[in-house]
């Protein structure tokens, strides 16, 4: 109960930050980047299409990512420890492969999205293990789907998945989740990821500055996924908590 009262600050301050609208110079710069999207070549929407398409199949089949047990009889507390502990250890790998993509110019600069994406997936599900949840149910992996969403989507998109989270108990039945996901807009979601990530990574194929530009945009894309995890996961636990005393 301590620490939950020391953590309640952080969990308003965190639904605050989620729920409120993106800046004005934000919201003009979604408008530019719809124009832009407009005159992209459809074969490099296809690619990243594709790779979020499969990441998230991935993700619902469960033939992609390794699923740890879950760790039971611990603490809030000592999760969030050990949560942190495996965020800072997944930003270090991420700066190191932004970085080296960094380096290598557009060609590379493109391979850097599948290989972000497993990264940050990789990380969510160690995270549920963390928590005490199981992955290899479907359940648990559409609520990792929703913490992506939740970290790289739009204002609207980005609400809605704080929604889910927060009253998580009455989410869809396995086969309305498996059904939803299986007709998913593909492109909408790559479009809504991409615009979040897009004039950084642009900057990525940069030559000269990409290798810095790599390795400080995904160190913070895998804070900033962390955060929106720990936070996901804290109020759930809670949540539970509460329901059963």
């Amino acid at each position: 109960m301590e620490y939950r009262s020391e953590i309640s600050e952080e969990l308003e301050a965190w639904e605050r930050k989620i729920t409120r609208k993106s800046s004005m110079v934000s919201r003009s710069a979604k408008r530019i980047q719809n124009r832009i999207n407009g005159v992209i070549p459809e074969r490099l929407h296809s690619i990243v299409t594709n790779s979020i398409k499969t990441m998230v199949q991935g993700v619902l089949v469960g033939s992609t990512y390794t699923v740890h047990p879950p760790k039971k009889n611990r603490s809030l507390q000592v999760r969030d420890q050990q949560a942190k502990e495996l965020i800072r250890k997944y930003k270090r790998i991420a700066a190191t492969e932004g970085a080296g993509t960094g380096a290598g110019g557009i060609l590379l600069g493109l391979a850097d999205f599948p290989l972000l994406l497993s990264i940050k997936m990789k990380l969510l599900f160690d995270l549920a293990s963390t928590y005490g949840y199981d992955a290899k149910k479907i359940e648990e992996r559409v609520f990792i789907l929703t913490i992506f969403q939740l970290a790289f989507s739009s204002d609207d998109t980005r609400r809605k998945s704080y929604r889910k989270i927060s009253s998580w108990d009455e989410s869809l039945s396995q086969i309305e989740v498996r059904k939803k996901y299986e007709e998913h807009d593909w492109k909408t979601f790559q479009l809504e990821y991409r615009d979040y990530i897009d004039l950084p990574k642009l900057l990525q194929m940069v030559p000269g500055v990409g290798a810095i530009v790599g390795a400080y945009v995904n160190y913070h894309f895998l804070d900033w996924l962390g955060e929106n995890a720990i936070n996901a996961y804290r109020t759930r636990m809670i949540k539970e908590e509460n329901q059963t005393t």
